[in-house]
Formats: C-alpha cells, sequence, structure tokens
C-alpha cells in the first residue's frame, strides 16, 4: 500500500500509453486496451449515444462518457464507458476539472487478460461503495456481456449474454443491443479500411 499522496504522484508521472488507477489506496496501471477491446467500448458508446443521448437524437435520459476519470473517496477509476441519468446531473461538470466526483449511474468494464482481475476483484467492490447500480462487463475475447445489479452486499449477476444475441437489458431494456455490432469482425481489419 502506498499513501494517498504518493499515489496520486505516481499517477501523474505514468508514461503515455497506460492507464492509471488507485484502488484501496494502491497505484494500479494497465496498458492502453487491444483492438478488440478497443472496438467493443467505442461501439457501446455509439449505440447507448445514439438512442439516449439528446445531442444524437436520442431521448436525453443520460450522458455517456469515455475512460473518464472517477475520483470516488480514495479510489481514483477509469472505467471504459460511464452513464449518469440526466436527472441526476444538477449541472455540467466543470470543463476545465479533468475528473468527475460524482458517482454514475452504469459502468462498463470492457475485460482484457492483463485488467480482468482488477476489474472483477478490487474494481466491482470499490463501484459498489461509490453507489453505481449497474455494472456490465463485455469479454471481447469470450464475446460476452454479463449484466451486473448492486444490492445491498455487493453485486447480483442478473443476466449473462453471449455470442450475436439481441438484448435487452439493465437499465436499458427498452433498447434492443446487438452484440454482434461490439466485436472484431472475422474478416481482418485491413480489409475493413480499404
Amino acid at each position: 500500500m502506498c499513501n494517498s499522496q504518493a499515489a496520486y504522484s505516481a499517477l501523474e508521472a505514468l508514461p503515455m500509453g497506460w492507464v492509471g488507477e488507485i484502488v484501496d489506496e494502491e497505484l494500479v496501471a494497465s496498458p492502453r486496451p487491444a483492438p478488440g477491446q478497443a472496438r467493443a467500448a467505442f461501439m457501446l458508446g455509439v449505440e447507448l449515444g445514439e438512442r439516449l443521448d439528446p445531442r444524437r437524437g436520442g431521448s436525453g435520459r443520460w450522458c455517456f462518457l469515455r475512460a473518464p476519470e472517477l475520483r470516488l473517496g480514495r479510489d481514483v477509476l477509469v472505467p471504459d464507458l460511464a452513464g449518469w441519468r440526466r436527472d441526476r446531473l444538477s449541472e455540467a461538470p466543470t470543463p476545465d476539472e479533468p475528473f468527475l466526483t460524482l458517482a454514475p449511474d452504469w459502468i462498463c468494464e470492457v475485460l482484457t487478460p492483463s485488467t480482468a482481475a482488477l476489474d472483477r476483484t478490487r474494481k466491482l467492490p470499490a463501484y459498489a461503495r461509490a453507489g453505481v447500480s449497474h455494472v456490465w462487463l463485455v469479454d471481447p475475447a469470450a464475446r460476452t456481456l454479463e449484466v451486473f445489479q448492486r444490492v445491498k452486499r455487493g453485486w447480483l449477476l442478473v443476466h449473462s449474454y453471449e455470442g450475436d444475441s439481441i438484448v435487452r437489458t439493465e437499465p436499458f431494456s427498452s433498447l434492443p443491443l446487438e452484440l454482434s455490432s461490439l466485436w472484431m469482425p472475422t474478416e481482418s481489419f485491413l480489409e475493413l479500411v480499404r
């Protein structure tokens, strides 16, 4: 364990290409996501943003951010995606502050081999402590989506989906989500960009 001030200093000193977080007062550094994980996070953000964010013509009930820095008590966490219900945002975040202190209503972590254990064993409890209501764990390699809901004693796995299913699940039950849109296409990436 390291003290909070030393952890913040180490966090700011990380080299480019690394994501730093402070969990239980310990600095944890992870490499940036690989293309499969980056695609899953990006496409999920697009799918939800187009339907629920007012700037994209959606219903306006949610505000989504990609990889925000969250300072939740002593923890500094960087989820892959985070969403706040609009009725909980009394005012817009300060544009010059590089972090938020209001816990999101929904978090999505895209699992990688180097972050899966951290996401499951340390960040999930931190999100519960902060009052996050729903967490999704997306695993592009296994092509799965796990949906968790916070209960009194932690997290309850309420749904697990795989493959190319079309799902409707909490907290976005009214929206059909095509899981196939999250996965890296089977044809080569170079063929896609030609």
